[in-house]
């Protein structure tokens, strides 16, 4: 058995990319450095995977934001908006926006926290291969043999592009971007005679959406592609990868009678390959990449169940490849950096090179039949806290709030806000300062005392600032909290954080996810000091700010060893603790952030129900104890939200906030029609990219919201937390969305 992986994190061991990105954004560093610092990170990555003792090492996995932005520029789907720009700056303009043009979408990839920039295309839309010999998989490829490695460029599978794509505005009624496919089939295939003509010998098209539902026009599409691409006389093989699920038994009938050389199959987020494979009479003539490593979590592998499969799939296909699940992009670096993890809890975990040695060793003791150097499957256990699981036992799981019109009532009466009520999201601009003092109150170098007074006036600036500006509801900026999940997770029993488990969220942002191994359980208040302390500094209503229990797990390494629910259930109840402390210490407003809600929905229809289930109730779980009065916010972001609408109504919050901004408020109207009563704060601005919004282009999406929503439900606010950004524009922008709302009020009697 051969082996290999379908791709590496790209970020560096010390995160080298998103400081020289950021660097450069800053004007500190030019592209030269830039670049350099790329190079860099690439070659380190091959040389290192080569030295592993991989046997085929892929490319083109690298980018300096996204890889479907790459495929964008890469085949001109370059919309006319950024056409006047050219190089990075139109590469990061697209991306970020800049003063004058605002950014594409961007959402989620598939079910992980990842975030790609979503491709805008027309019926003008023309695809060209716009570098040639120039283009990214070319020169890296290049650039890895001059190193003496052989690589497998990958690309985002054409399917999968443009089902993944938007049609572009003013495209007309009844456009589908699945209608460019054949157009732009033909650049991948003038790509994979390039690749070839430079000596590639394998080329990777990754096709998640197989796994997902797909209809008979969809599957009859990827019949055209592959059938197209297999008949070129001068080509790599090919290598179709599916991966996060069980794929389209239909999807996989068809690519097993074109003439593609391997398929990938997810055997860890898809233990029905399995079955699927056999259905359609095995892949005789084809290679299996088989995914036995998992690539999204970080538990390590059970040895002895990937043996099994890798011979069971000995019967079912010509040649079986090891591999990892899906990229390596969504797991940490190197296990190897954590010393003070808890032993018993290090001792079940990989990281991204270990899984990589996972894989070697898995493949050579599948060739010599032979144990060989592979690691033992973890002994060690979950804690279990049985005062927990009595209590979830005793709540069981019929629990709810009042009557939605007396809420209503009740909080009009008790907070007494306007109409177009504005608002944040919670974080404020994390300044230097602020990193700089974490940073020492961590390392020992300031006290205790000294880092709780710095973040009290960090507390009491953000407050100040809030007033000035005229907002309604106040946060507090979590100037205290590193991130919305780790903070939590570090005063909860049942997690465990790192100090170096850095993975890419989008473009620079980079995220250390927790690890949840036991039973979850709070053993004091979370939030009361500051929600108190920020109350005190005003007599406008200051938010309460939590982090809900679906995302929880969503950006946390969730342990494998109980189904997902049971372990929401059990942060919900921690939750709904810290939320009844938080009310009966006089926080009238309680926000608690569902931004993964949409993220976790399988990718297939008939498992949604189910799901949807669990993750509403955990929510309901935690917030359904508190007073009519009390007001439950909810926030939600950069997902395509248009599928769950029906839940979150069923989540039962009085206010729930959404990212709008990028995607034209079109969240707004879908919750209209499907009947939603409560309050609505669709985000009126963009807060990924660093162009301050005029009032007037907030007033005009106010005034599309209005065409939707009531004014005494309609709130005002950012599409997410302003963590990122910095003062200046956040000021101003702020300045800005508050000048929009009064505009839009009609004066009370």
């Amino acid at each position: 058995m051969q082996t290999t992986i379908l791709g590496y994190p790209r970020i560096g061991t010390h995160r080298e990319l998103k400081f020289a990105t950021e660097d450069y954004w800053a004007g500190r560093s030019d592209a030269t450095a830039l670049a350099k610092t790329a190079e860099v990170l690439r070659q380190e990555v091959w040389t290192g995977l080569r030295d592993a003792g991989l046997d085929t090492i892929p490319s083109n996995t690298f980018s300096l934001y996204d890889q479907v932005l790459d495929t964008s520029v890469m085949v001109d789907a370059v919309p006319g908006r950024y056409r006047h720009l050219t190089g990075l700056d139109r590469y990061f303009a697209m991306a970020r926006g800049v003063q004058d043009v605002p950014a594409l979408e961007m959402t989620k990839w598939f079910d992980t926290n990842y975030h790609y920039i979503v491709p805008e295309v027309g019926p003008d839309t023309r695809f060209r291969l716009a570098d040639g010999a120039r283009s990214k998989p070319l020169v890296e490829y290049a650039e890895a043999r001059a190193l003496g490695v052989e690589t497998r460029p990958v690309l985002v599978g054409p399917l999968t592009y443009l089902l993944l794509a938007k049609a572009s505005p003013g495209a007309p009624a009844g456009f589908r971007p699945l209608g460019l496919l054949d157009e732009l089939v033909e650049v991948y295939a003038d790509l994979l005679e390039r690749l070839a003509g430079a000596g590639a010998r394998w080329v990777q098209l990754d096709e998640p959406a197989l796994v997902a539902d797909r209809n008979a026009e969809e599957i009859a599409a990827l019949a055209r592609v592959y059938e197209r691409l297999g008949e070129l006389p001068n080509r790599p093989r090919i290598l179709v990868a599916t991966y996060f699920g069980t794929v389209d038994a239909d999807a996989l009938r068809m690519l097993a009678a074109t003439r593609v050389e391997a398929v990938g199959l997810d055997f860890v987020a898809g233990p029905g390959n399995l079955g699927v494979l056999a259905s359609v009479g095995g892949l005789p003539r084809k290679t299996v990449v088989a995914g036995v490593v998992d690539g999204r979590n970080v538990w390590r592998t059970d040895v002895q169940r990937a043996k099994a499969t890798c011979a069971v799939l000995l019967g079912l296909a010509d040649q079986v490849e090891v591999s990892t699940s899906c990229s390596l992009l969504h797991v940490p670096l190197d296990l190897d950096a954590e010393t003070a993890l808890d032993p018993a809890v290090r001792g079940r975990l990989a990281f991204a090179r270990q899984k990589v040695a996972e894989v070697v060793a898995l493949g050579r003791a599948s060739r010599s039949g032979a144990p060989g150097p592979l690691p033992a499957t973890e002994v060690e256990t979950a804690t279990v806290d049985h005062r927990v699981r009595a209590r979830l036992d005793m709540l069981g799981d019929g629990v709810r709030r009042g009557d939605r019109a007396a809420r209503f009532a009740a909080q009009r009466a008790a907070l007494r806000l306007p109409d177009l009520a504005t608002t944040t999201i919670g974080s404020f601009p994390q300044t230097p300062e602020i990193r700089k003092a974490r940073a020492a109150h961590k390392a020992g170098q300031l006290t205790h005392a000294a880092y709780q007074q710095a973040m009290r006036e960090e507390v009491e600036r953000v407050i100040a600032l809030q007033e000035e500006l005229g907002l309604d509801v106040l946060v507090h900026g979590e100037p205290e909290r590193n991130d919305m999940v780790q903070y939590f997770a570090e005063r909860l029993d049942g997690y465990a954080a790192t100090d170096h488990g850095w993975v890419q969220s989008y473009g620079s942002r980079c995220v250390r996810p927790p690890i949840l191994h036991s039973d979850v359980f709070r053993p004091e208040p979370m939030t009361i000091g500051w929600a108190t302390y920020a109350q005190s500094l005003t007599d406008r209503p200051v938010k309460g700010m939590l982090t809900g229990p679906v995302t929880m797990l969503a950006w946390s390494f969730v342990r494998d060893d109980q189904p997902l629910a049971d372990t929401a259930r059990q942060v919900a109840l921690a939750l709904r603790d810290e939320i009844h402390d938080l009310e009966a210490a006089g926080i009238r407003i309680i926000q608690v952030d569902e931004p993964a809600l949409r993220e976790l929905l399988p990718l297939r229809g008939d498992e949604h129900a189910a799901y949807l289930a669990w993750a509403v109730g955990a929510f309901r779980l935690a917030t359904c104890g508190v007073a009519d009065s009390t007001q439950i916010h909810t926030h939600m972001c950069y997902s395509e939200f248009g599928e769950i609408i029906g839940a979150i109504g069923d989540l039962d919050a009085d206010v729930t906030s959404v990212e709008a901004a990028r995607s034209d408020m079109e969240l707004v109207a879908d919750l209209r029609d499907a009947g939603y009563q409560s309050g609505i704060g669709p985000g009126v601005y963009d807060i990924h990219s660093p162009r301050v919004p005029s009032s007037e282009e907030i007033e005009q999406n106010l005034r599309r919201a209005l065409q939707a929503v009531d004014p005494t439900r309609l709130w005002v606010n950012p599409d997410c937390g302003l963590k990122t950004r910095g003062y200046p524009e956040t000021s101003a922008s702020l300045r800005n969305m508050v000048t929009a709302a009064r505009a839009l009020r009609v004066p009370q009697d």
